[in-house]
């Protein structure tokens, strides 16, 4: 049995709070006031207008005004919004990109609808019913439309498949898709398990055990848990992770709010299974909200390590109310802190959104992914972990060892190539044959095998370009060519094998991957590491 951990005070489940509907209430003076102006516009403006779109149009910008994630999501957005979060929709299970104004299947989900009718990896859909899916105006948000819908409906889809003269027609009955928050988990190393979370859904934590655990029984004695580019979601699914690795009575993570009912403290209750194994969490600027609170968690505790560059900076937590017309309030109702009493949220001033907005940017131009000594500390703000050391407070996550973003191989050439595709289209182009040779054998071991050389492949690829209007500058190409050469195999096993064998070509060359595997064989920890970013 899975046993989870303490939640004191906790008024409700989730770091994205579910609301019911609003309730009315007397109007105060203010109140009439708006009714009174809205009145005015709807009986006296000069022209007519349509009331219901005015006053819609304007719901984004007043929640917007409040801060930073506090939102507005109109009735026709909000299921999938929700479905993003939810675990689960409903459709025919099959990821996809957009090239070439084709829509080709990178991935089937097993035991899913569309594998039941025998539709695979590297398939073109052509039509869903009568809806053409070909055409340089065909959108990812056309291909969504005509792919979910409810579950027990029937769409008729029209295959085109390499090598074969005539496209095939399949009648797929949508059935529940999960929405898995676990990209890709497998041994990093002989005795080391990787472990890398997109999003933090409904499912998340139970994903996230189910793969610590077969990643044990495959000889894992440590783990690396990859949280880049994770942008949040539920708050209570980082808090049942980090319970896995924290001895009894430790805190994970409290907030702060306006009411008492948004006030609450996560203890850890000793039952997680993971106590004893050494991990490394690796974070970047995108690694935003229930990220945070994991690496917060872990760092705060001195559990383990945290290897990147520093989080986004999200502490608010939202609480989703739906309104009668399905539409849907997400407003920010309370502040989280970390265990030392950090709160991660960035700074922010109401009118100011624009500068917030482009905080990202600023660290970019201001060289903070790329040197530790660029990243602006508040030394006024300092807090510790429980060994004593120190943490700082004002925004994001700061990692115990910084590794910067990685451009070596970046020239005008590679620039060149990669602002118009043209890695990802070659690979797409040369895809259909390898899968056919690699038949039942689709393992990367096998992949490799049968890929050309280096030499070969890189030329072919520059030849390629040449044709798209891209000349071989040679002097470039080499400096490039890892990188590039990287890049080609990660893709083309992505369309062949699938996305999670797309990830494990990248962490082959991974700056941050790599340090999270020197770390975990020297034995550091976050106690005798020597830190590269105070």
């Amino acid at each position: 049995m899975i046993l989870l951990p303490l939640l004191v005070a906790l008024g409700v489940g989730g770091g994205i709070f579910i609301g019911r509907y609003i309730t009315t209430k007397s109007l105060t003076a203010k109140e009439e006031k708006l009714r009174m102006v809205l009145r005015l516009i709807q009986n006296d403006y000069v022209d007519q207008l349509d009331m219901d779109s005015l006053i819609e149009a304007n719901f984004p910008d007043l929640l917007s005004s409040l801060d930073p994630h506090s939102a507005y999501i109109p009735a026709e957005e909000l299921q999938a919004v929700n479905d993003d979060l939810s675990g689960s929709f409903s459709g025919v299970g099959v990821s996809f990109q957009i090239l070439n104004d084709t829509v080709q299947v990178i991935e089937v989900i097993p035991g899913g609808p569309a594998e039941k009718v025998g539709i695979q990896p590297g398939d073109r859909i052509i039509k869903a019913d009568t809806v053409s899916l070909t055409g340089k105006d065909i959108s990812s948000q056309d291909v969504f439309k005509t792919l979910r819908g409810e579950k027990g409906s029937t769409v008729v889809l029209t295959i085109r498949r390499y090598g074969q003269k005539k496209d095939a027609v399949y009648d797929v009955i949508r059935g529940d898709i999960p929405v898995n928050s676990i990209d890709v988990s497998y041994m990093l190393a002989e005795d080391v398990g990787y472990v890398k979370v997109t999003k933090f859904s409904r499912n998340t934590y139970m994903e996230f055990y189910n793969a610590l655990n077969q990643l044990r029984q495959e000889g894992a004695t440590s783990f690396v848990i990859d949280l880049r580019g994770n942008s949040g979601g539920f708050m209570d699914q980082a808090i049942f992770m980090a319970n896995e690795f924290l001895p009894a009575g430790r805190l994970i993570v409290f907030t702060r709010g306006r009411k008492l009912e948004n006030e609450y403290m996560a203890m850890s209750d000793g039952r997680g299974m993971f106590q004893d194994y050494p991990i490394v969490v690796l974070t970047n600027e995108s690694s935003a909200s229930a990220s945070e609170i994991f690496a917060g968690a872990i760092q705060d505790n001195d559990r383990g390590l945290i290897i990147g560059r520093r989080t986004f900076g999200k502490g608010l937590v939202q609480n989703q109310t739906e309104l009668p017309d399905s539409s849907a309030v997400r407003l920010t109702v309370a502040r989280y802190y970390t265990p030392s009493g950090r709160s991660i949220q960035k700074e922010f001033h109401r009118g100011e959104m624009d500068k917030y907005e482009m905080d990202i940017l600023d660290r970019y131009s201001h060289g903070e992914f790329y040197h530790a000594d660029s990243i602006k500390l508040d030394k006024d703000k300092i807090f510790y972990t429980v060994n004593g050391r120190e943490v700082y407070g004002g925004g994001g996550i700061m990692p115990d060892l910084f590794i910067p973003e990685d451009t070596t191989g970046y020239t005008s050439y590679y620039m060149a190539v990669a602002n118009q595709g043209l890695i990802q289209k070659y690979a797409y182009s040369i895809a259909d044959p390898y899968r056919e040779q690699l038949g039942s054998d689709r393992t990367i071991e096998n992949l490799n095998r049968i890929l050309p050389s280096d030499q070969t492949l890189l030329e072919n690829f520059v030849a390629y370009a040449v044709t798209k209007g891209v000349p071989a500058r040679w002097y470039y190409i080499n400096k490039s060519r890892n990188l590039i050469l990287t890049q080609l195999k990660a893709m083309i096993a992505r369309d062949v094998l699938g996305y999670p064998s797309f990830i494990e070509f990248l962490n082959e060359n991974d700056n941050a991957v790599n340090s999270a595997l020197k770390q975990i064989r020297e034995g550091n920890s976050p106690v005798n590491i020597e830190k590269t970013v105070p």
